[in-house]
């Protein structure tokens, strides 16, 4: 048996690159045929190309990684039954549940490669990938503003701002509020307020300061207020993609950070967190899956197997897109929305599973 399981093992792994070096380039070749205008417009040399698509394999690689892992397996198990191998493996005694150990070994150690990659070199990664997107790839707002942000700065500081001008370094309808436990300490307001970057200090426009204190009230405005505040520009900035390049315990302190802030991103960030660990179960679900629905031979041989597992995989993929979208834009509890597509297709293993033991 250990003969076989090795030989199992190995045909799993060589099946799961060749799936990964089949796609990977596919994807590349159309990216490059997409961007390519981009690329000479400003005018990057090989070496910054090369660069981006290593990342590029990184960051779809990854994401990608338990279809690979499911299209590897259909594509080997269809093989091994199209020639009757699985039929005679049964009928030498070996139950299905121990044919489908060397399966779930292999898959367990690809999850582990998952996790640590999903953990801290899928965030580096990200990191340059999304740095040269936005540098060079991505469409630029008209304005360069950026929408509104109501944010918690301290324990006792709220800030908000109407809109960001990254360019400009400027933030309009800008307003900060200090308390005192429940009670409003001061408030300050201004047209707008910009970062000079010569003299290292805020200019505020229109500055309007309100201090409340032994239920009396101090006014105090200016056209124009120079001043020096415990703030940078990024506390204007809400960056979706900060999540995404940090690593698991960087992304821990992120989001305790994000929820005394109050970011309106929290959800999408600690959707981010379950990700790293549902994408790595996901590989152990599907090679199951594979195994399960690919090991008996039916008519139409291994093109309906791989037919039907391309379905399957775009289904699985579909499934994760939705709910994650349903996460960031209409508010669905975050673990809902990581964890429901592998519940969804963990039942679907069962059931699957279940008819192949009959």
């Amino acid at each position: 048996m250990r003969i076989l399981d090795k030989y199992i093992i190995k045909q799993f792994v060589l099946s799961f690159l060749f799936m990964f070096l089949l796609f990977i380039p596919i994807g590349i070749l159309v990216d490059v045929s997409e961007k390519i205008d981009k690329f000479k417009e400003h005018d990057l040399s090989f070496y910054e190309v090369f660069d981006y698509y290593i990342d590029f394999i990184w960051y779809y690689g990854y994401f990608l990684f338990p279809i690979f892992v499911f299209l590897a397996v259909i594509w080997f198990t269809s093989k091994l039954s199209s020639n009757s191998e699985v039929i005679a493996i049964l009928s030498s005694g070996v139950s299905f549940k121990r044919y489908l150990q060397p399966f779930i070994v292999t898959a367990i150690f690809i999850a582990f490669i998952s996790i640590f990659s999903g953990m801290f070199i899928i965030p580096e990664k990200n990191k340059s990938f999304t740095i040269f997107q936005n540098k060079y790839l991505s469409k630029k707002n008209k304005n360069n503003a950026l929408q509104a942000v109501y944010k918690q700065i301290s324990d006792n500081e709220y800030l908000y701002v109407s809109s960001y001008n990254k360019t400009r370094n400027q933030a309009y309808n800008f307003s900060i509020e200090k308390f005192n436990g429940n009670e409003l300490q001061e408030k300050i307001l201004a047209r707008n307020i910009r970062w000079v970057e010569k003299d290292s200090l805020f200019r505020l426009t229109d500055y309007f300061k309100r201090t409340f204190k032994d239920k009396s009230e101090k006014i105090e405005s200016k056209r124009i207020f120079d001043t020096i505040m415990n703030l940078t520009m990024s506390d204007f900035e809400i960056v979706n993609y900060q999540a995404k390049t940090l690593n698991f315990f960087e992304l821990n302190r992120f989001i305790e950070s994000e929820k005394k802030s109050g970011s309106p991103l929290l959800n999408s960030h600690i959707l981010e967190k379950n990700k790293r660990i549902t994408i790595p179960i996901s590989v152990i679900i599907l090679t199951v899956q594979a195994e399960a629905e690919s090991s008996f031979k039916k008519r139409g041989g291994i093109g309906l197997n791989l037919a039907f597992g391309i379905t399957l995989a775009f289904i699985f993929v579909f499934f994760d897109k939705f709910f994650s979208v349903l996460v960031t834009e209409s508010n669905l509890n975050p673990y809902i929305g990581a964890w429901l597509p592998n519940l969804i297709f963990a039942f679907v293993t069962a059931y699957i599973v279940k008819l192949s033991l009959k």
